[in-house]
């Protein structure tokens, strides 16, 4: 075991894992992760925690996952590149170990253009593989990227995003593939709609030996609105939302129940893939779907 985290220990046994978001307010009231860690306890492996989801400064995502932590809840902090140099990361790697903090998600970060602050400057020091790398050599060697040895390692369960519609899309199987090499342990895939495709982007994962080093979470979201579904069709870059699924979810009487049977049946295809090993509920300020979509998935935290 390399974390010794719940999450590592249900995809260590094969088990198909179930993760979900929490999203940190704008706002200093541990409150409100209280709320929704009570919510998604017992109904996840392990629950990300967001740093500044899309450049909006929020609750930092450390301080978010030491509450959820004192709430029973598994976290996984997300680290973007976006706000820190990498020696502001080291720090923070360290101190989230310290917390009991016990998996870590890297990633690049949105581009501060699209937040709330867009003079801010990004610092983007590194990208999300030289940051997974940095972790991974911490961990494992254990040394700060500088060289200079670490004196007690952070053990932490490594892990990363990838977007299986994104152009090109030939490059995103082996984009993931980089990924695996500098030393990830999972990874969690943007929303997913368009089955078709995605099943064609797991089959160059397995070419590529992906799956026998990484266990991959399909990355599954339950739509609101049909405004929603439009909004993620035409503006969310990266996203492919099939004409059917929007005129689906326009023609319901309830789009919000409409959204979540969509979402279910997204899960039931996606856990017959071979090489996936969970799914990831992106359902962030709206929490308290999470229950209700693995009720009707018939799917309960590492289930077989």
């Amino acid at each position: 075991m390399r974390s010794g985290s719940n999450l590592e220990k249900v995809l260590a046994e094969g088990k198909f894992a179930v993760t979900a978001e929490l999203g940190p307010p704008k706002g200093a009231d541990p409150q409100v992760i209280i709320d929704k860690a009570n919510i998604l306890k017992g109904h996840a492996d392990a629950v990300n925690i967001t740093d500044n989801q899309t450049a909006i400064s929020r609750m930092c995502s450390m301080a978010a996952a030491k509450i959820a932590i004192e709430q029973g809840l598994e976290p996984i902090m997300q680290m973007t590149c976006r706000d820190r140099n990498r020696l502001a990361m080291q720090a923070d790697i360290l101190g989230a170990a310290a917390l009991g903090i016990k998996n870590l998600l890297c990633l690049t970060g949105d581009h501060q253009s699209f937040g709330n602050h867009p003079e801010a400057l990004g610092v983007f020091d590194l990208d999300s593989i030289t940051l997974i790398r940095m972790v991974r050599d911490m961990r494992d060697v254990p040394q700060f990227q500088c060289g200079e040895e670490i004196t007690f390692a952070p053990k932490l369960l490594i892990g990363a995003a990838a977007n299986p519609y994104a152009d090109p899309f030939p490059f995103r199987a082996v984009r993931l593939a980089k990924k695996v090499a500098a030393g990830i342990d999972f990874c969690q895939t943007q929303i997913i709609y368009n089955v078709e495709k995605f099943e064609e982007f797991m089959r160059q994962c397995r070419e590529l030996g992906v799956t026998e080093k990484c266990k991959i979470l399909a990355g599954v979201a339950p739509l609101k609105s049909a405004g929603m579904a439009k909004y993620m069709k035409n503006r969310v870059a990266g996203m492919d939302v099939p004409d059917e699924v929007v005129e689906r979810i326009s023609a319901a009487e309830d789009a919000q129940s409409e959204g979540i049977d969509v979402c279910v049946e997204v899960i039931n295809r996606v856990h017959e893939i071979d090489g996936v090993a969970g799914v990831h509920i992106m359902a962030v300020e709206w929490e308290s779907a999470v229950p209700e979509i693995l009720s009707r998935a018939g799917l309960r935290p590492g289930s077989e």
